[in-house]
């Protein structure tokens, strides 16, 4: 026997998931990225050509917290949406990008794998590609909170692509470590 939530109960049910959801998949991209010392300080990464499109550090600080935070929103809707045909589906989707946007970061920025990390994102793209059209079967807003991750994740692999290009040695690009003397 199916039973209907009031409306405020689902609302009330929403908000206690989403403030643990988006919390939690804010935490661990910045866990990701800190981590594989994914920011603007990396040595290695300073050392690369870049191309003309690459936006300026500070963008990257501002875009993947709020890509997180609707990533997480939309996540805790579709997990909300109890009884909804393919919300079983559509979680674990969700899950499976997630964790390999996660591996993204260690491996180019950590392992300095500027290849492997290009293949990484054309699958993570295509599994958020997935996930984003099973979220739109259990949440239409779920969804379309999803569309701006696509779009740069999409940007993303453009980079990525454009950055092994120009600099096909990135795997063996040496940046010693910084060293203190103290006399």
């Amino acid at each position: 026997m199916n039973q209907l939530v009031p409306p405020s109960q689902s609302r009330m049910s929403l908000l206690r998931l989403a403030l643990f959801v988006i919390p939690t998949i804010m935490f661990l991209g910045f866990l990701s990225g800190t981590m594989s010392g994914s920011t603007a300080d990396n040595a290695w990464y300073q050392t690369l050509l870049k191309p003309d499109i690459q936006p300026p550090g500070w963008v990257f600080g501002v875009v993947w917290p709020t890509l997180y935070l609707m990533m997480g929103l939309a996540f805790a809707m579709v997990l909300n949406a109890r009884g909804t045909r393919d919300r079983d589906k559509a979680i674990l989707l969700f899950a499976f990008q997630f964790l390999i946007n996660l591996t993204w970061s260690p491996i180019f920025f950590g392992a300095h794998q500027v290849t492997a990390a290009f293949f990484i994102i054309l699958v993570m793209l295509g599994i958020a590609i997935a996930t984003t059209f099973a979220f739109a079967r259990v949440r239409k807003a779920a969804a379309w909170l999803m569309v701006p991750y696509l779009v740069w994740i999409s940007f993303a692999a453009i980079l990525n692509f454009q950055i092994d290009q120009l600099n096909p040695d990135a795997e063996s690009v040496y940046v010693p470590a910084a060293t203190s003397q103290i006399g």
